[in-house]
């Protein structure tokens, strides 16, 4: 394989990386962005990229070679993409948690960033993180994953299969874990609230309390999620934090 042969092999193996990357990481992932956005990103990052760290030349690769770096690369990118989307999922898995306890756990609407049917509450959370992440440009944290895995892992020598592996579900215990601990306050709010919604039934049983629960339970739980809205900036540390700590770079 000569000079320009290696060089757009490599910047194959680095577009290959990314554009697993992209298919299951938040943001680029979303079905509001159209495909053809989504490869023009893939291609001019990866020519950046290929230009910022060159990927090491091959010395004339057997095909079934190429074949498996290339499926090599598509697991790396694929393992990346699904730990960021399992920490990017804890706010709206902790909406869905309050929306139970609210008694909306049946309520519909549109999601636009997947195209299919969300939940209101969690679909509410999930938008203002994302404009929080846009005005702190935190965003910027998923193309900085990319050059990190690029300089520790060059395209010919991606991470093992088995620490792929753990670090997505690594990823997918921390999503639960986390999205339990924010949500953890309000929870602990509604179950003080049917505590007295028990007393009030056995002091006075002639009150229809299932019929006062409703009203109280979403009315309460708007209230608390005022106050909860200002720790979304907050997690935002811990998103950054998680991301160094679990993806395999």
């Amino acid at each position: 394989m000569d000079l320009f042969g290696g060089r757009l092999f490599g910047f194959f193996l680095i577009l290959t990386r990314l554009g697993a990357f992209f298919a299951a990481a938040p943001i680029f992932s979303w079905d509001v962005l159209s495909v053809q956005l989504k490869i023009a990103a893939a291609v001019l990052l990866s020519l950046f990229f290929t230009v910022l760290t060159p990927p090491p030349l091959l010395n004339n690769p057997a095909p079934i070679e190429m074949v498996l770096l290339l499926g090599q690369e598509v697991l790396y990118g694929l393992a990346m993409g699904i730990a960021a989307y399992c920490l990017f999922s804890v706010i709206h898995m902790a909406g869905q948690y309050i929306e139970q306890e609210m008694g909306l756990s049946i309520a519909q609407v549109f999601d636009p960033f997947s195209g299919e049917e969300g939940h209101p509450l969690g679909l509410l959370l999930e938008i203002l993180f994302i404009l929080l992440l846009f005005s702190t440009n935190s965003h910027f944290l998923l193309l900085e994953i990319l050059s990190r895995s690029l300089e520790r892992f060059p395209p010919t020598s991606p991470p093992h299969i088995g620490a792929l592996m753990e670090s997505i579900l690594r990823s997918g215990s921390a999503m639960f874990l986390l999205a339990l601990q924010l949500a953890a306050p309000i929870l602990a709010a509604f179950m003080l609230l049917l505590v007295v919604l028990a007393f009030m039934a056995r002091i006075a049983p002639e009150s229809n309390v299932l019929f006062l629960s409703f009203p109280l339970r979403i009315g309460m739980g708007l209230l608390i999620i005022g106050f909860f809205i200002p720790y979304l900036n907050e997690y935002i540390q811990q998103f950054a934090q998680w991301l160094n700590r679990l993806l395999p770079l």
